[in-house]
């Protein structure tokens, strides 16, 4: 399907190229085991205690709080602005399902909130080192439902953004959405970077070589066998398992970025091309960019993030605009 394009400079594409190459002498994220997710994971927490509070800078304060979910405490990260939030950004984050938690986030997260007036609601979702991915699906949907249920945030437009495993944990959300119409009706957009949306690989993804940047080539539909071990490759395939071959109907408008040099490259593509067949999609295919390019140092991952903000408040726009029409209408006509 045909892409859209971000316009972008001979220097902004230099400067990541020159970045790859600092990229190509570091190791592969591998998910080989249990135990260097778990270390890798300590230590994540060790530098986010020991680290300055990204969001001071930006005055704003995060809350911690923990919902039930079906019988499961799942922690959440709440960032509110400092004003009346004009909607919610549901945030899924990345780390192959096995690393991260919703702090390492905040640095993107209050640029999001400071540029379009939003509460941000990051979900802490088990990590499958302990949980089948199941039970990963079953944190995310168990928090987006409670979002969309309580007090303080009824009636405010929801945008759900995920990226990397994340992407696939908000991708897959949305379609266990669908059994209530209601809630689904409530997301007006889904912002999506680089997700795995096929957990048998997709055609990019079994063709990686050891040659590809940050993640490990080779080793990857191994990795995610790994993640459902008891299953096979038609059960994987099964959605909201493997997003892709998921029914999109009723899905919002959705914003994909991917980079061309991402051996999750298909991922996003195939899944816009299947989107579109029942909403709009905006989808991004970036030059010299390798996976988690919106984490660089770069203008070009700069100019994605502003594009990102920009589609956020164009989103709540047009909600705030069909609000205000409808209310504008007298009981008669409406």
């Amino acid at each position: 399907m045909d892409t859209e394009k971000l316009e972008f400079g001979a220097h902004e594409i230099a400067q990541m190229q020159r970045f790859n190459k600092t990229l190509a002498w570091l190791p592969r994220f591998r998910i080989r085991n249990r135990v260097t997710p778990r270390l890798i994971q300590a230590l994540l927490r060790v530098s986010q205690k020991a680290g300055t509070d990204k969001l001071r800078k930006h005055s704003l304060e995060a809350e911690n709080i923990e919902i039930d979910a079906h019988g499961v405490r799942v922690p959440l990260r709440i960032i509110r602005p400092k004003g009346k939030a004009r909607g919610v950004v549901l945030d899924f984050h990345g780390g192959g399902w096995v690393i991260g938690n919703p702090q390492m986030n905040d640095e993107l997260n209050a640029g999001m909130v400071n540029a379009c007036n939003v509460a941000v609601v990051s979900v802490d979702y088990r990590l499958a080192v302990n949980t089948p991915v199941e039970g990963l699906l079953q944190d995310c949907l168990g928090a987006t439902r409670w979002l969309l249920g309580c007090n303080e945030f009824a009636d405010l437009p929801v945008i759900v953004v995920g990226e990397s495993a994340g992407g696939h944990l908000a991708a897959a959300t949305l379609l266990g959405l669908q059994a209530s119409p209601e809630f689904l009706q409530r997301i007006h957009g889904a912002l999506l970077y680089y997700g795995v949306y096929d957990l048998t690989g997709s055609a990019s993804v079994r063709a990686a070589t050891a040659d590809t940047l940050l993640l490990d080539g080779p080793g990857m539909v191994e990795a995610l066998r790994q993640l459902t071990p008891d299953l096979n490759d038609a059960q994987r395939q099964q959605p909201p398992l493997s997003p892709l071959y998921g029914d999109f109907a009723g899905m919002p408008p959705a914003l994909m970025f991917v980079g061309e040099l991402d051996p999750l490259r298909d991922d996003t593509l195939e899944l816009a091309a299947r989107w579109k067949a029942s909403a709009a999609v905006e989808v991004h295919l970036l030059p010299a960019c390798a996976h988690g390019f919106i984490h660089f140092p770069m203008a070009m991952a700069d100019k994605v993030l502003a594009h990102s903000r920009t589609w956020i408040n164009l989103r709540l726009g047009a909600r705030e605009s069909t609000g205000e029409r409808c209310a504008q209408l007298t009981p008669a006509t409406r």
